[in-house]
């Protein structure tokens, strides 16, 4: 069994896109709050003049009795939902503006996933061990120290703006309600402003840090990534296997062209070659049907039945055999060889029809390094 500290390799494109299937990304809570600060800064300040006299003008409506409203007092509560909605008719479409824009900015970072998998119970993290191991893990430490660094700069930019700034503090007292209020707002966005800048510079950093820390999380194996790469590729052992019974298969099948051939060539038993050739849709000779053993003693059986000739030529059947795929031409180091065999047919047929002598079965002449046999003693 190997231990975490094996994992040195990293993540394959494949647990990548596994891990993002079951909804594990990389999240970086600074960028998704600097969204929803910067964004919800800039809509407020653009929106704010506008709301403001809207909202006013409803406080003043409010507020103000007559006579028509003491008789009718029904109209303050009309005059309360009327507020209510003009309130609502703000803050609702701001809030969901805001969503919108940390939903974009965690769609362009990557950091989304569609995948029901994290809704779902996981037990295994449910106990004290799995609880202290995440307590301790190497994100929490990063997060911990993190947010400490930002509660820092924080409480020190906001002691320096407050020191600097308490004598216009207290002078708001002295001021006309309208200019007070001017002047909070504008304070209020000057400090958003500030903090707003302490979270770009953690998302700066954090975003690839988070990145970082994903990736590291999914480090794999060796063995891990042998495991993965066999069950992608399959197993090489059982690969060839099936693709040595698949050849075997289709050699099997191809038995059943032995009749179309015109000759077949043998070695004379272990090795059966079949082949054809038509001068108008070839321009060399075909390969039909092939087998060894049993099969090239099918092939054999099959081709004089069917009263095709067969040639014993032992090396350019075990070449053919060797250097050739079913229903693809002989190889050009082969064309001589072939040639002379294709011209004894040629003088057979005309011999059995009485048309010229009986010829002799040709020696092909076949390149010794074509022969799989080469350098061994044959069996």
């Amino acid at each position: 069994m190997e231990s975490t500290q094996d994992k040195n390799q990293p993540a394959t494109p494949r647990r990548l896109q596994k891990a993002r299937a079951d909804g594990q990304v990389p999240r970086s809570r600074d960028l998704t709050h600097l969204a929803v600060l910067g964004g919800g800064l800039v809509l407020l300040w653009s929106t704010l003049p506008w709301a403001f006299e809207r909202l006013r003008g409803a406080m003043r409506e409010g507020l103000r009795f007559d006579a028509v409203t003491v008789r009718e007092p029904q109209r303050m509560l009309e005059r309360l939902a009327d507020a209510l909605q003009l309130a609502l008719g703000y803050y609702l479409p701001l809030g969901l503006a805001v969503i919108a824009i940390a939903v974009i900015a965690l769609v362009a970072a990557g950091s989304y996933a569609l995948s029901a998998k994290p809704l779902m119970p996981d037990w295994s993290k449910i106990g004290l061990l799995s609880g202290m191991k995440r307590l301790f893990s190497r994100q929490q430490v990063v997060e911990v120290l993190k947010l400490l660094a930002i509660t820092a700069m924080i409480a020190l930019i906001g002691g320096l703006y407050v020191e600097s700034h308490i004598g216009a503090f207290a002078s708001l007292l002295l001021r006309p309600l309208d200019a007070a209020l001017a002047q909070t707002g504008e304070w209020f966005m000057i400090g958003v402003a500030w903090m707003l800048a302490v979270v770009l510079l953690v998302a700066l950093v954090d975003v690839p840090l988070q990145q970082y820390l994903y990736r590291h999380q999914l480090r794999m194996s060796l063995q891990e990534v042998k495991d993965e790469h066999k069950e992608t590729e399959g197993n090489p052992l059982v690969k060839s296997k099936r693709r040595q019974r698949a050849r075997e298969i289709a050699y099997g099948q191809s038995v059943r062209r032995v009749p179309e051939a015109d000759v077949v060539v043998m070695n004379p038993t272990h090795y059966a070659v079949a082949l054809r050739y038509d001068e108008r849709t070839m321009a060399a000779p075909h390969v039909i049907a092939k087998g060894t053993d049993l099969l090239a003693l099918r092939i054999r059986d099959v081709a004089r039945d069917a009263r095709v000739p067969v040639l014993e030529s032992p090396m350019l059947a075990r070449a053919l055999y060797a250097h050739t795929e079913l229903d693809h031409p002989v190889p050009a180091a082969l064309f001589t060889a072939v040639a002379q065999v294709m011209a004894y047919v040629y003088r057979l047929r005309a011999a059995l029809k009485g048309q010229g002598p009986m010829p002799k079965p040709p020696r092909p002449e076949v390149p010794v390094e074509l022969d799989p046999l080469h350098g061994h003693q044959p069996a």
